[in-house]
């Protein structure tokens, strides 16, 4: 192939990828609330479990910066749009910490540390970008739609989603990693 097709096929990929992984940070939330409204927890488990936050990790560390930022910032913002989640107060939040995901695992992608450890990083890395956003709007500008405890509420209620992460995003991308070197 020549120089030009397989930018052309990368290209390709990078964009299928970063379409998927909006599609699936789209959809999930939608699975874990339906899932919420039935069991009469409501949204808590999409607080809970943070499945908007599971594709975009993986498309970060798997994908690069390119359609980890992509697909971080464009996921909640057309979510918002189609079904009101995450909440206008949230939003600009979400899409600082999912970018930073996603900006942050890609950088780490090509790097020689264990997938937990890229992992682990890439999670600080977003969630303090939305903490320091957080506590800008607080002080900073005086924002009455937030509060610096969300801070740590954060944290705290997302606890089950950053052990399914744990759990779900190494073993996933060690079985794609698989698949690929089998198909080459």
């Amino acid at each position: 192939m020549s120089t030009i097709a397989l930018k052309r096929t990368a290209i390709r990929n990078k964009s299928i990828m970063t379409v998927l992984t909006v599609v699936a940070a789209i959809v999930l939330p939608q699975v874990f609330h339906a899932v919420g409204m039935v069991s009469g927890t409501g949204a808590m488990l999409g607080s809970a479990f943070l499945p908007m936050h599971l594709p975009v990790l993986l498309a970060g560390l798997m994908g690069g910066p390119a359609v980890g930022v992509i697909a971080g910032a464009l996921s909640p913002v057309i979510s918002a749009g189609i079904s009101g989640m995450p909440a206008a107060a949230v939003l600009p939040f979400m899409v600082i910490e999912l970018a930073g995901y996603g900006l942050v695992g890609g950088f780490l992608a090509k790097t020689k540390l264990p997938v937990f450890a890229k992992l682990v990083l890439t999670q600080a890395a977003g969630r303090a970008l939305r903490a320091a956003a957080v506590l800008i709007a607080v002080y900073g500008l005086g924002s009455q739609a937030v509060q610096a405890v969300q801070i740590w509420n954060m944290v705290t209620t997302g606890l089950p989603g950053i052990l399914l992460q744990w759990a779900l995003i190494p073993l996933l991308i060690y079985r794609i990693e698989g698949m690929k070197k089998r198909h080459d």
